[in-house]
């Protein structure tokens, strides 16, 4: 089961690009993700009391399931993967954006398919545009993209709306005039409902889930290095055209820096113990006490890059901004969750002294981090930059419980970058949408969407919620948690626990401004005559809101699975 669940969405980004120019890529994209969705849902079952494994004088949860074949063993590289409590989460939610953000693309491709050809069907029949598409003189009309800037993915508005936005009718076709052969040679190739874009998709899925799978270092690097191509490809071909380069170009040096020095990090860990095998390091205690610390260092600022940690941070807004939805939604569900994974099982794991010697420092960033994140957000006019300072904020309470190093602490953090995971790209698909129907994403523009869209206000107003840690939502334990075990540490912990606790208060200070610009007041001019959300849309966001509801009012259980996991 383990094979699969990497291989099914490497296949189908294959077989989506070697079908981009077939109607049905897109779905070949959905069912790959759909089926590894499912392959790694059923990894729990079968797992045993007996992979409970001994460090020392304590009984540490074991793998679930393990395999490995050697691959080039001279250079300690295995095709080595196994599973437990604290991976599988992270690959099941990895593997749940996965399908969401194809299934974003399908639907939408299907949408603006439909809308196009109610536009133009005579341009339908003979492939060219249809005398509607034409302005005076027989000149080809420019293409109505109806899409926010900096986002290119398909929308999932409903035909009655325009063919991306929610904004004018199908009946303004003659003024709008989209040539029927520029939107079929769009979702062929490079457009706004591209299958190379779902081929992307698929890429980032599987080699992160090899790397929450990988039970070997050397194949860890590798996978984690392999999103980084169709990640800045997502950003540099399909971002917003005025700021997609320079963001690519800066989320590649920043991730290319800090993997640099991870790689020093694992191949000092490896030479010091003689072994890539991530779990058996674990299990022995780590590296020895003279390198703990150098290793966790090299590591830890590696990871702090993908995770990010203040003041590391500085590509991620930009990538965001310039991203399309589906962009974001990866980028905040799946790739921030790659640095703090690495962070808490691979640095903590192979350098535990290590993590316990540079506690303070790393401490004392991460509360700086939810502080300055907080503050920027209070001043951020524009929707997605403001989501994604927001992430800062709270990958520091992630990396801020971890650092307490108490057993309260690592299950806040782990609880946390989970929560995380189903309410960010929540938010960013509620942004998507609302960019994509106002053609704007500055607050100063925005108000009335209670009464222009109320679903689509009362899904922004849930997520903002959630977000600001409102207790019952997701959002709440792994900050509270996260106070806590740092007060628990007494002492100069007590200070650090009393500026998070006001980060929580900046962040709901910060949500509830942005929900007061958006959905109260006066309907503005850009949210006028706006589509409400449709059925393709509620089809895409549910799970994200199921989870975030389950996560809130059941705990437990996900609490619980954690002691499972390998630390």
């Amino acid at each position: 089961m383990l094979i699969p669940a990497v291989a099914l969405p490497f296949f189908g980004a294959v077989l989506v690009w070697a079908w981009r120019h077939k109607p049905f890529a897109h779905w070949i994209g959905a069912a790959s993700a759909a089926l590894a969705f499912i392959v790694i849902a059923l990894l729990p079952i079968g797992r045993g009391g007996d992979a409970w494994l001994s460090a020392g004088e304590r009984l540490t949860g074991g793998w679930w399931h393990q395999i490995d074949f050697a691959w080039a063993p001279s250079l300690y590289l295995h095709f080595s993967l196994a599973v437990d409590g604290i991976s599988w989460p992270l690959a099941l939610l990895t593997a749940l954006l996965g399908l969401l953000c194809c299934l974003h693309n399908a639907l939408g491709a299907e949408r603006h398919a439909s809308a196009s050809l109610q536009l133009h069907p005579a341009g339908a029949a003979t492939g060219g545009p249809s005398p509607a598409a034409t302005q005076a003189g027989g000149v080809p009309a420019e293409p109505a993209s109806g899409r926010a800037e900096g986002d290119t993915s398909a929308p999932l508005q409903v035909p009655f709306t325009s063919l991306e936005t929610g904004g004018p009718s199908p009946a303004a076709g003659s003024v709008l005039g989209v040539p029927i052969g520029k939107v079929r040679r769009r979702a062929a190739g490079g457009g706004a409902a591209s299958p190379m874009l779902t081929s992307l998709l698929l890429a980032v899925q599987a080699a992160s889930t090899l790397v929450f799978l990988s039970d070997n270092l050397i194949l860890f690097f590798i996978a984690f290095e392999a999103v980084l191509l169709p990640m800045w490809a997502i950003i540099h071909r399909y971002g917003d055209p005025g700021a997609r380069r320079r963001a690519a170009a800066k989320f590649a040096l920043f991730t290319v820096a800090g993997s640099l020095l991870m790689a020093t990090g694992l191949f000092v860990a490896v030479a010091d113990t003689g072994t890539a095998d991530l779990g058996a390091i674990i299990v022995a205690g780590g590296v020895g006490e003279p390198l703990a610390l150098l290793v966790f260092a090299l590591l830890a600022i590696g990871f702090a890059v993908k995770a990010p940690l203040w003041p590391l941070h500085s590509w991620l807004p930009d990538a965001h901004t310039a991203a399309p939805t589906v962009g974001s939604v990866l980028l905040a569900g799946v790739l921030l969750k790659l640095g703090t994974y690495g962070l808490i099982r691979v640095a903590g794991g192979l350098a535990p002294g290590g993590a316990a010697d540079a506690a303070p420092v790393l401490a004392v960033l991460a509360a700086l981090g939810i502080i300055v994140a907080g503050l920027v957000c209070l001043s951020l006019p524009e929707i997605k930059r403001l989501i994604a300072y927001s992430s800062v904020g709270h990958m520091g309470f992630v990396v801020l419980a971890f650092a307490a190093g108490t057993e309260a602490g690592i299950r806040a953090a782990l609880f946390g970058n989970l929560a995380h995971g189903l309410i960010t790209p929540l938010l960013f698909f509620l942004a998507g949408a609302l960019k994509s129907r106002t053609r704007t994403g500055d607050l100063r523009s925005l108000g009335g969407l209670r009464l222009a869209a109320p679903t689509l206000a009362g899904l922004f107003g849930f997520a903002a919620l959630a977000s600001l840690g409102l207790p019952g939502l997701a959002g709440f334990w792994g900050e509270a948690f996260t106070v806590y075990a740092a007060a628990e540490r007494g002492g100069a912990w007590l200070a650090l626990a009393a500026v998070a606790a006001f980060g929580a208060f900046l962040a709901a200070a910060y949500l509830l401004r942005m929900l007061k610009r958006v959905s109260h007041g006066p309907i503005a001019p850009a949210s006028s005559g706006i589509g409400d959300v449709s059925a393709a849309e509620i089809a895409v966001w549910s799970p994200l809101v199921a989870g975030t509801l389950l996560l809130g009012l059941v705990p437990g259980p996900l609490l619980h699975l954690f002691a499972e996991g390998l630390l």
